[in-house]
């Protein structure tokens, strides 16, 4: 095993690829009898254990970040929501949970049943009755979640679509005094910070149309599992529908409604039948009329925009 071992130097976990039943052949040729099960826990014995890749490397990146600089905005973004939510100010984690098939499509997971569901053998766009593309907006202070379900496609303005419905149909009522937001999102997708779009739309269709100022915060990149929505909101809607598939959008609506927990989460989903297109585009003239204020510490990455004056 020593030539066909790695190992974590930080944990102490390792690994090999060899398979059990692959290493009992080759004890046996060695005049060692022993089953590949033995073999199995003679390796948890010595440390080792099945383990999947971990996506930790980043890709795409020209000039990726400093470790130095991506530890400072994770502290930077803590102090953010202590003092917003200290002061009783909104502080939202946004994002777009993964496209799904509308009808008899496979959902991973399992579910106590007597009989299993049957789905398609094969999950082709061409059968599907349509998609459904859940936006979220969590509320860390009050353990709320909203979703809005599009059926068209992910885009920035369907993002701050999302944003405002929730602003107007439940953040307004339950911060009715508020002045600012905090929005914390990921680096990129819909609402990335490159995005001229995103930084427009939030502008003219949310701070301008509410008097209020927006705070952006976005996570690093290839940190997004850390933004709050995903292990808070989104991973228990997927248990939700586990093993369930998505027959029609009142179903997807259903299971978002449905799901709680046992700290208090509830969740409202509302359906957006709007038409979004993508490839629109953002002139340097019209950045040029946000009132954008950018922060020291990677300034890409902090942001306020701040309503029109009239």
């Amino acid at each position: 095993m020593e030539y066909e071992t790695a190992g974590d130097p930080v944990s102490g976990c390792k690994w090999t690829h060899k398979t059990t039943h692959k290493i009992a052949q080759q004890l046996k040729r060695a005049g060692i009898q022993v089953s590949g099960n033995t073999v199995g826990r003679l390796l948890k014995n010595m440390a080792f254990s099945l383990r999947v890749n971990l996506k930790t490397l980043e890709s795409g990146l020209k000039n990726p970040p400093d470790p130095r600089e991506r530890d400072l905005q994770f502290h930077y973004i803590r102090s953010q929501i202590n003092d917003y939510i200290g002061q009783g100010v909104p502080v939202v984690s946004v994002d777009t949970k993964s496209r799904e098939k509308i009808g008899l499509f496979h959902q991973s997971g399992r579910r106590w049943a007597q009989r299993p569901i049957e789905v398609f053998d094969h999950d082709f766009p061409s059968d599907a009755q349509g998609v459904a593309i859940p936006y979220g907006v969590y509320d860390l202070s009050r353990n709320k979640g909203f979703v809005c379900v599009g059926t068209t496609c992910d885009t920035s303005e369907f993002a701050v679509d999302s944003i405002r419905t929730w602003w107007s149909r439940a953040g307004s009522s339950n911060y009715p005094n508020a002045d600012r937001l905090l929005i914390l999102a990921d680096c990129g997708g819909s609402n990335g910070y490159r995005t001229r779009l995103w930084k427009h739309r939030l502008h003219v269709g949310f701070c301008n149309r509410f008097g209020l100022q927006v705070k952006v915060c976005h996570y690093p990149p290839g940190s997004s599992k850390w933004n709050p929505i995903e292990h808070r909101m989104f991973s228990f809607i997927s248990r939700n529908w586990a093993a369930q598939p998505l027959r029609d959008y009142e179903t997807v609506l259903k299971f978002i409604r449905t799901t709680k927990t046992s700290a208090g989460l509830k969740i409202r989903a509302v359906l957006n039948t709007k038409r979004y297109h993508n490839g629109k585009k953002v002139s340097k003239e019209q950045m040029n009329q946000i009132a954008l204020k950018r922060y020291t510490l990677r300034p890409s990455w902090n942001y306020s925009i701040s309503p029109s004056r009239m």
